[in-house]
């Protein structure tokens, strides 16, 4: 295991496009949360100028509601999709520079090489967890004050809930790299189907002109998403009549999981019956 992680660290430490993605990553992220206060209240405020009796600000960076807003705005499409083009270029870049035979004439196995990426997928899921978790942490910290600190663990399974997204949503880029094996076509229809096709699909499936169903919930992406499904504001309740979450679910979790273990499998299938 050290042996593989140490090739693929030799592979990506000097590769500029993957340190420029991640660090566009945590930029659009930090703005996002950052930012996201601010919008929100700047629509109450547009709002209640038309109410009678106002909705009060929110707040989304008190413990413990600060773990399930920052893991829903980690977990929003478009901002997953920057660390899934990292998984995409890195699986076929093996391809296209042929790095895979070599590794491969060099002793590394089939099976070896496909263990060394989802190693990669699972270092990079906890290494983001782990900088979203700390920078949660300190955000609650400076605003609420140590006096709530000991309430901070009541919404920390949310951090939970989105390592699982993060390394779900890898998973299926991976998936797609290595079925296409080319990084433009890869990235572009793994895109196309994140942003726009899966979300027209998923508001179609709910159109109240069909036969009612549930089929939308079960899209891959959608099940990656849903377990950080709504921020922790109350006013959301009040004016869409959402039911908002009070914690991640272990069955929503095992929907994206068996969609990963299906990929995953297909992948090593697939690996053993073609050449390279």
């Amino acid at each position: 295991m050290i042996k593989m992680l140490r090739i693929e660290f030799k592979k990506i430490l000097t590769y500029r496009t993957f340190w420029i993605l991640i660090g566009l990553y945590f930029t659009f992220l930090a703005a996002g949360i950052l930012l996201a206060e601010f919008m929100i209240n700047h629509m109450v405020n547009n709002i209640n100028q038309r109410l009678p009796i106002p909705f009060p600000h929110v707040a989304i960076y008190y413990f413990p509601d600060v773990w399930q807003n920052v893991a829903f705005f980690a977990s929003i499409r478009y901002v997953l999709i920057f660390p899934a083009i990292i998984m995409i270029i890195l699986i076929t870049n093996e391809f296209t520079y042929k790095t895979i035979r070599q590794n491969v004439i060099n002793g590394m196995s089939k099976t070896e090489f496909l263990l060394s990426k989802l190693l990669i997928i699972l270092l990079i899921s906890l290494v983001m967890t782990v900088v979203l978790t700390a920078g949660s942490f300190f955000i609650g910290l400076f605003h609420s004050g140590f006096s709530e600190v000991n309430f901070f663990t009541k919404g920390l399974p949310f951090m939970a809930g989105f390592f699982v997204s993060l390394i779900c949503y890898m998973v299926y880029a991976f998936f797609c790299g290595f079925m296409l094996r080319n990084t433009g076509l890869a990235i572009a229809i793994f895109t196309l189907y994140s942003l726009i096709i899966e979300p027209v699909l998923y508001f179609f499936l709910r159109a109240p002109f069909l036969f009612k169903n549930t089929i939308y919930t079960y899209l891959p992406v959608n099940t990656v998403i849903r377990l950080a499904e709504y921020p922790a504001i109350p006013m959301l309740k009040k004016m869409m009549g959402l039911e908002l979450q009070s914690n991640v679910s272990f069955t929503a979790c095992l929907i994206p999981v068996a969609y990963a273990v299906a990929m995953t499998g297909i992948v090593f299938w697939v690996m053993k019956k073609k050449d390279l």
